[in-house]
């Protein structure tokens, strides 16, 4: 018998193929790498899932329990944990409830002011083949500029479409937002009713936005600042 015939079978496949046999480990290696980050984001998606739990009544942990045993209604779970998770933040903050059409400012667990707000529609947008799908917020976001009449918004052609209106080649526009407006994290705007422009129209709210009354906008604004979150939830 040769000596290559007694070699383990392993030695004989990397030395007859050695760039297969590395390809193969590295492979193994990423899929390795990624097991371990998807474990770590459960363990941390448990622990935040628990700690919620743990601040839920009787009636509300059952009623998580029994809308969890159902595929279909994991959003509904996950909606109730971000409802609490917004409840229990004691920093300033802002919570919409999207059905039912309601912000709050709270902080700390008191409120401090509750307002009525519009929601802009789910809807495909854009002329084809240029068109996106625009949905209602959910989720936790964050405000990233506060906006006064004179900043410039960058309106989406899209919006000019909705509006039977032609695009201009400058959409940069000052004031197209109103008085005061929120700009959050994805693109989200919070904004009143503008006196002028694209937006001036009580009929029309923007797809994917939030309007709310001028004088609410307006008791708000000077409080929330730029890294407040956001809370959306049905």
């Amino acid at each position: 018998m040769s000596p290559t015939s007694t070699r383990p079978e392993a030695l004989i496949l990397r030395t007859v193929y050695p760039k297969t046999v590395i390809g193969v480990w590295m492979l193994v290696a990423a899929f390795v790498v990624a097991d371990v980050f998807l474990g770590v984001k459960l363990l941390r998606y448990r622990a935040e899932t628990s700690r919620l739990r743990a601040g839920m009544s009787d009636a509300e942990r059952e009623r998580a329990d029994m809308e969890e045993s159902s595929e279909g209604n994991k959003v509904s779970v996950m909606v109730e944990l971000l409802r609490r998770r917004a409840s229990g933040d004691a920093s300033l903050h802002l919570s919409v409830s999207v059905d039912s059409g309601t912000m709050l400012l709270e902080r700390d667990g008191a409120l401090l002011r509750e307002m009525h707000v519009e929601v802009g529609a789910e809807k495909v947008v854009g002329v084809a083949p240029d068109t996106i799908r625009v949905v209602r917020p959910r989720g936790a976001r964050t405000v990233q500029r506060v906006m006064g009449a004179r900043e410039a918004w960058d309106v989406p052609s899209w919006v000019y479409a909705e509006r039977g209106l032609p695009s201009p080649a400058d959409r940069r526009i000052a004031g197209a937002l109103g008085r005061n407006a929120l700009m959050l994290s994805g693109g989200i705007v919070i904004y009143a009713l503008p006196d002028s422009g694209i937006l001036a129209d009580s009929s029309f709210v923007l797809p994917g936005a939030i309007r709310l009354s001028r004088s609410d906008l307006r008791a708000i604004s000077p409080n929330v600042t730029p890294g407040v979150t956001v809370y959306f939830y049905e």
